[in-house]
Formats: C-alpha cells, structure tokens, sequence
C-alpha cells in the first residue's frame, strides 16, 4: 500500500488528538473545503449487490463523497490504494466502550467513576476505528460516561467510531441491568434510574432514557450470562411491561431493542413489536416465525457466546459461580442458534458485545458468521448495508456513494474469499480523515 508524502502530515495528525468534527448526518461541502483522490484497485461500493469493481478514484471533498470515477485520477491530495481491496467502514451494532471483561471487572464496578469510564472509553474508542469499525451501537453503560464519550467524538474532542447509545438498559429490579451480588446498600447507591418494576414504572424508565440522552431503547428481556445472579436465562418483564416499554419507546421516536437469551423473553419482546433481538440463544421456531413476520433483526454476537465459553471452561476463569454456570450453558448454543435463524431468513445484523471480549477484536465475528452459515459475502452484508438498516442511518453509513460520508477501509486481500481479511484492516478513513495507514 502506498500513500505519497503530501498526506504523511495530515494522517500524523488524524492518528494523534485531533479529528475532525462529526454530526449524525453529512455536512454541507463548500468549494474551499480540501479534496481527496483515493485510487482503489478493488471497490467494493455497495455490499448489497457484491459487485466488486476496478481501478476507481472515490473523490471526497470534505467529509463527503462527492464523485466515483473510472480509472485512477486526481492531482493534489492523492491517497494510492491500488494494491488494496476497498469497502466501506464498518459497523458493530453491539458494543459497550466503556469497560472491557477482566479479574478486576467486579471491583471497577464500583471504584471506577463516570469520568474515568469515559477516559477508557476512549481508548477503546480509538482501538475500534483502528480496527476498521466506523460506526457502532453502544448498548448499555452508566448514561454519564456513554453520551459523554458519543458527543465528545461527535465533536472531534477524541478519536473513534460513529456512537449510536442507549446508555443503561431498562430492567427489572434484580434483573440483568441492575446491580447485583454487592452489599444492600452498595446496590442501592449503584441501580440507576433505568431500572423498574410494572407498567407506570417502566414506562418512566424509558421516558428517563430519552430525557438523558438515548438514541435508542436497549431493555434486558431475559436473564443475562454476566450478571451476578443464579436467576436464570428466561424472560424477566411481564408481557404486559415488555409491552409498555416498546410503545413508550416508540412513542417518543426511538428504536428498542432486547437483550434476549430464552425463547420466551424473545417471543414475548416480539409479540409486544420490538425491533430487534440482540443474542437470541435460545430462539425457536416462532422467533423465527415472529421476526420475519415483523421485519425484525438479529445481532447475534457470537464473539461474545466464544469468549464467555472459553473463559468459564479455563484455567484461568475470573467468572463468579452463577456467571460461569450460565456462560457454560449458553455459549456453545449460539452458533447453532444462528445457523437455524439464518436457514428461516432471519435478517442478521453484525454486532459482537465487544467489552465482554477484547476491543479491536471485533472483526472476529466474521469468521464465527460464516462458520454458521453466512457466506462471506453475507457476513460483509451484515457489518455494512444491513446494520445500517437495522440502525436506520442507511443515510449515512453501510455504503461508499457520492453525498455520503467518506467511511471507507482497506485491506490487502479480498475478504469475499478469505473473510479473516477484515481482521487485518490496513487502511481506515473516517468522515473524510485519514486515521490508519497500515
């Protein structure tokens, strides 16, 4: 990969503290605004259509794509990826930035502050756009630290990804989303606002959501692998809660989507009309039934599933007992999970739960996809075009198109042969800037 010396000084300054400002929608592009010639060998525009084309100069002024051409043009501002296969960022529809697994997670909990979160949240931030990924969910996390670190990015404060957050989840009282397994009153102090119990009170909880900040509604309908309690993997709202929260989410215009292991909780959480299903373990035949009826999505972060798996069964387990129990039952089931969803024409959503497994790491969900089923193509499909929809930004990422933003990765081989190519992303641009070169 070759890059000519008139942008060694612009991406020096991408990779170190300043970035340009973001704003969830493409800025206006004047006539003084810089332009970029990108030369790409292999372009893959649009994932939706798995036609690869070649030899194309993408021009971006600004932050935006202004023109596709043929051939390789430009004069000036030349970034020269003729060796590399070109695709636009990608995008994980599930992660938490703020905190990542490990022996000490239990004891950050309750030492570590909502600034200091936000702080390693923006390590992990930066370590994610180096990895390729430009835009992501972030579904869960104190609301301090999590809209504090979108709007910093946002602003061009701190390098990172596009953040789309819910900040804390809405659960029940002891449920997966509380605080659980600390004395009485530590718990006490820790629950936040989002946690609720009945009709009127949930329906609080999502109006509070709004208030603080949430671009989306992420709720716990079941138990959870990760939270300290021995309470099962089954569904924890009644149906009569479940549906009062999605109808006060909608209510105030925004998306809710359920973290859901047992069938019973995904079902009832689609009966209610949510959106969409993040793990799934345990969907069955009327999940599938239920999410193509409604249109509704999968992320089925298998990531997690392989990660939680491997800890509890090591030499090493850091889990406590009702983690580890729960970790071992419900991690080998997903990749067959998402094989049977897949096989039903369930629309399938990249997202990973990276911080339950390592920031940077996330592009190894793509190999896990394919090992359940998805062709490469697919799993492309579902990191770009289809995660986009599911986001409902299919306005501003999942594609490289002229009035778009420039988000755009390179690697060296072609990842529609070889998926694994996409863990070894080469070359990142963000919104029109530079931040990885190799």
């Amino acid at each position: 990969m070759r890059i000519l010396a008139s942008m060694i000084t612009a991406v020096a300054l991408a990779i170190g503290t300043s970035v340009a400002a973001q704003s969830p929608a493409p800025a206006p592009v004047s006539g003084e605004e810089a332009t970029t010639f990108v030369q790409v060998g292999r372009l893959l525009a649009d994932p939706s259509n798995g036609v690869v084309q070649r030899d194309k100069t993408i021009v971006i002024r600004g932050n935006q794509v202004v023109e596709i051409r043929d051939g390789f043009v430009g004069e000036g501002r030349i970034v020269d990826l003729r060796d590399s296969f070109v695709l636009p960022g990608l995008i994980d529809s599930h992660v938490h930035l703020t905190g990542q697994q490990n022996p000490n997670g239990r004891l950050e909990e309750v030492t570590q502050s909502n600034a200091e979160q936000a702080f390693v949240g923006a390590r992990y931030a930066r370590r994610t756009l180096m990895a390729g990924f430009t835009t992501v969910a972030d579904l869960g996390g104190s609301n301090e630290a999590v809209f504090a670190l979108r709007d910093a990015i946002r602003r061009g404060d701190v390098p990172g990804p596009r953040v789309i957050a819910s900040g804390s989840s809405v659960s029940i009282h002891g449920g997966h989303g509380d605080i659980n397994g600390y004395r009485e009153d530590v718990m006490h102090i820790l629950s936040p606002e989002s946690v609720c119990s009945g009709v009127e009170d949930c329906q609080r909880a999502v109006r509070t959501q709004v208030r603080s900040g949430a671009d989306i509604i992420k709720i716990t309908a079941t138990g959870g692998v990760l939270s300290n309690t021995a309470a099962g993997l089954g569904q924890q709202f009644s149906d009569e809660e479940l549906a009062a929260i999605v109808a006060a989410g909608h209510r105030m215009g925004r998306q809710v989507t359920a973290h859901a292991h047992g069938a019973d909780g995904i079902n009832s959480f689609l009966r209610a009309g949510g959106d969409s299903i993040e793990h799934g373990t345990y969907l069955d035949a009327e999940s599938i039934r239920l999410m193509r009826r409604e249109g509704g999505w999968l992320v089925p972060t298998l990531l997690a599933g392989d990660y939680v798996a491997h800890i509890a069964s090591g030499p090493d387990n850091f889990f406590t007992p009702a983690q580890t129990a729960k970790a071992l039952e419900a991690g080998p089931k997903m990749l067959d999970m998402v094989t049977r969803a897949h096989d039903g024409g369930v629309r399938i959503a990249f997202g990973t739960d990276s911080g339950v497994s390592a920031h940077g790491d996330n592009a190894q969900e793509f190999a896990l996809l394919v090992r359940a089923g998805l062709t490469p193509l697919e799993a492309v499909q579902a990191a770009t075009v289809g995660a986009a929809e599911h986001l409902r930004i299919s306005d501003q990422a999942g594609r490289i198109a002229v009035g778009m933003p420039a988000d755009l990765i390179g690697v060296s081989g072609d990842p529609l042969s070889d998926v694994t190519e996409l863990e070894r992303v080469r070359f990142v641009m963000k919104g029109g800037e530079v931040y990885r070169t190799e």
